[in-house]
């Protein structure tokens, strides 16, 4: 993932002011301020080291490689092209490095080398079938051309509209040591034309002041090829950066699964355990009492029947929290009815969809609506809440609606940060729209799965 800091020179606040990084606010336009700001004296930098830097860089991938191609008909080929490889991955490490300092573009370390044993020629195979060797290369020798580019026109306009803008200021030099009036526009055997009226002049530096403004962001628009070079050839491959994805929404997964676990323990141990300990030691209790005092007796078992019917009642919830059997048997809509009749405020559900999705899909659909109504009960202080569920294409769409206080926020790590956390383990995604005062909209996204046989 690559993220800049620049948000632009500055982002308009209200009349005549803009705000820049880090909140300040700015009386200045962002075009006027433009060429003194550092970030384009930083973008100016990056371009002229890059002529330098991509001629190095291309003379010793050029070089290298050749060598090693040179030398293939041997063995010693293949450690030179190897080292060539290296090289050029120890170089994208210095060019991210400077794309962070100068265009303030992070982006992450692609994916190490693996060896799958220890040894100089396993170090050899890695580095030859690494994607990140080879597009490192890549870099190297596109590199040229492009700073070639960037070199030429950056220094271009930048000494045209910084040498026209002070002409004012220093064109008296041209007839004092050039022995002509001014700056040469025309000239022929016949006549010529200067600019050495008081007119010309302002005329000229007008033109340099448009041209000085627009270079910062003539650089920027050529650094955005830096940034997408940097960016796609250095920076880790889509494989990669998924595989990372997927290796930490496993971890979520996997936790979300032990917290469970230990949820249903907690709840066995705590609740319905605990009740038919109570029952059986009451049971045996009114044993005993049954031929000395029967109606004491019967007293008791009155009451160890009340404790079977909320142990059961504590049960039935408890399957129901794990996997409920109305969603397996009748799907969503009467699933998510019996959410909604549970809830503490009146809630309107509407389910349209044409067939039902992969069982995972579903579950995960319906404790997101469960766990959303429950908020809703809790927190919210709403007098009507509405659910809808929809497939747009392949995805599946939940939307939860309340007239609440509102004030929910995924940021503040509440239990909305971690459902989301649940839908992104699934590529799901959760967005939360709360304003103070309410209402409050809550609206998650599932891949769209096609149900197997059941």
């Amino acid at each position: 993932m690559a993220t800049e800091y620049g948000q632009g020179y500055g982002l308009p606040t209200g009349p005549g002011q803009a705000r820049g990084v880090g909140g300040r606010r700015h009386r200045m336009p962002a075009a006027l301020r433009a060429p003194v700001e550092g970030r384009a004296w930083r973008e100016l930098a990056y371009v002229l080291l890059s002529l330098p830097i991509s001629i190095l860089l291309f003379t010793y991938a050029v070089t290298m490689v050749s060598l090693g191609a040179g030398l293939l008909v041997t063995f010693l080929g293949v450690p030179v092209l190897a080292a060539a490889l290296a090289g050029c991955r120890g170089v994208g490490s210095v060019e991210r490095a400077r794309a962070r300092g100068l265009l303030g573009l992070d982006v992450g370390e692609p994916q190490p080398l693996r060896l799958k044993r220890q040894g100089f020629m396993a170090w050899i195979g890695a580095v030859l079938k690494s994607g990140t060797s080879w597009r490192a290369l890549l870099y190297s020798v596109l590199q040229l051309p492009w700073a070639v580019l960037s070199f030429t026109v950056t220094v271009t306009v930048w000494t045209l509209g910084w040498s026209l803008v002070t002409y004012p200021l220093w064109f008296w030099v041209l007839p004092v040591y050039a022995g002509q009036d001014g700056i040469q526009l025309y000239g022929d055997e016949q006549h010529s034309i200067y600019l050495d009226n008081p007119f010309e002049i302002a005329v000229t530096a007008g033109v340099g002041l448009l041209f000085t403004l627009a270079t910062p962001w003539i650089v920027r628009a050529l650094t955005m090829v830096d940034r997408l070079m940097v960016h796609g050839l250095l920076g880790p491959s889509r494989l990669a950066t998924r595989v990372v994805e997927l290796e930490s929404d496993r971890g979520v997964v996997v936790d979300t699964a032990a917290a469970d676990l230990r949820r249903i323990e907690r709840d066995l141990h705590d609740g319905a355990q605990a009740r038919l300990v109570n029952l059986a030691m009451d049971l045996g209790l009114a044993k005993e009492k049954l031929r000395e005092d029967p109606q004491a007796a019967a007293h008791m078992v009155d009451e160890a029947h009340g404790e079977v019917k909320t142990a059961l009642q504590e049960l039935r919830d408890l399957a129901r929290g794990i996997h409920p059997a109305v969603l397996t048997d009748r799907g969503l809509d009467a699933a998510l009815s019996s959410v909604a009749s549970r809830c503490t405020v009146p809630v309107q559900v509407e389910v349209d969809l044409s067939e039902r999705p992969a069982p995972a899909i579903e579950g995960i659909a319906y404790f997101t609506v469960s766990e959303l109504l429950q908020n809703v009960s809790k927190h919210s202080r709403a007098t009507w809440a509405a659910v809808e569920v929809w497939r747009s294409e392949d995805r599946l769409m939940l939307q939860v609606v309340d007239n609440g206080v509102g004030g929910a926020d995924l940021s503040r790590g509440s239990g909305l940060s971690g459902l989301a956390e649940r839908l992104d383990a699934v590529d799901g995604i959760l967005v939360v729209d709360s304003p103070a005062g309410g209402p409050t909209r809550v609206t998650a996204e599932l891949p769209w799965r096609v149900e197997r046989a059941r």
